[in-house]
């Protein structure tokens, strides 16, 4: 096991992602993805007791479900959770998701449909699904492995499938209704978009990154934060918990190159 200087950018963005869920209370926790899911579990297990989680199937769990295949020790089932509580659950409000987008854009908007124009795409991908309902619904945030202009666009993304606070598609005789969107993970940084009229931030640089680095892999303007700080490191704890989540590694093959979480001098 690695000591606790020794971690990697993967497990830097798992601890940095837990915190989305700090002082979330009793809300579904739901991480889409491996780093988003193992950071859930995160959580769960050291500051955010009070986190719902699902086994992915019906039912619900006390003990987050490790990456990779179940055997015997895998945690007991403690509740019922079909897709009909499921959305009872989010339609309520009482939920908070980590999303993974291939783009977002300045206004928070994001895109896992396709790339290019809708009616004849340059590559398809999942399709809108239930990101217009669920970006409505709870709070988001979001983690993406790549922070590039490709993923940050600089005009909009291509298909708006998670509204954000552009009011350009809400039809005219709707009201847009409340956003809510949490941090935005990279490999570069954490983001919000709590600026001035919802400005996109930086809040933390992970160790060895500049902001003007950042700024020059976006396509839209970024603000500082008042404080910009450097993403902590995990403690010796988190990268056990981490270990234990993910005992196959499945973490290591998110982030290109598996770099680790001190960057070089």
């Amino acid at each position: 096991m690695a000591g606790t200087h020794e971690f990697s950018l993967a497990e830097l963005v798992i601890c940095a992602a837990a915190e989305a869920w700090r002082d979330a209370g009793e809300v579904l926790a739901t991480g889409i993805g491996p780093l988003p899911r193992v950071a859930a579990g995160l959580a769960k297990l050291t500051f955010a007791p009070g986190l719902l989680m699902t086994d992915g199937e019906a039912y619900l769990v006390e003990e987050p479900v490790p990456l990779g295949p179940r055997g015997p020790d895998a945690p007991r089932p403690s509740g019922w959770m079909p897709y009909g509580r499921v959305f009872d659950t989010l339609w309520s409000g009482k939920r908070h998701a980590m999303v993974t987008p291939v783009q977002v854009d300045r206004w928070a908007q994001a895109n896992i449909a396709a790339l290019g124009d809708l009616k004849k795409p340059k590559v398809q991908l999942l399709g809108v699904r239930g990101f217009p309902g669920n970006s409505i619904s709870h709070k988001n945030s979001m983690f993406l492995p790549a922070h590039t202009k490709r993923a940050f666009v600089e005009g909009e993304v291509d298909v708006v499938a998670s509204v954000g606070f552009s009011e350009k598609r809400w039809p005219k005789s709707v009201k847009p209704l409340p956003v809510d969107i949490g941090i935005v993970v990279t490999n570069l940084c954490v983001m919000d978009f709590n600026g001035p009229d919802h400005a996109a931030r930086v809040i933390s640089l992970h160790p060895g990154v500049t902001f003007e680095e950042t700024q020059e892999q976006t396509g839209f303007p970024l603000l500082r934060a008042e404080r910009v700080k450097t993403t902590p490191h995990p403690t010796a704890e988190q990268l056990a918990i981490i270990r234990k989540l993910d005992p196959g590694g499945v973490r290591s093959s998110v982030i290109k190159g598996d770099p680790p979480g001190l960057r070089a001098a």
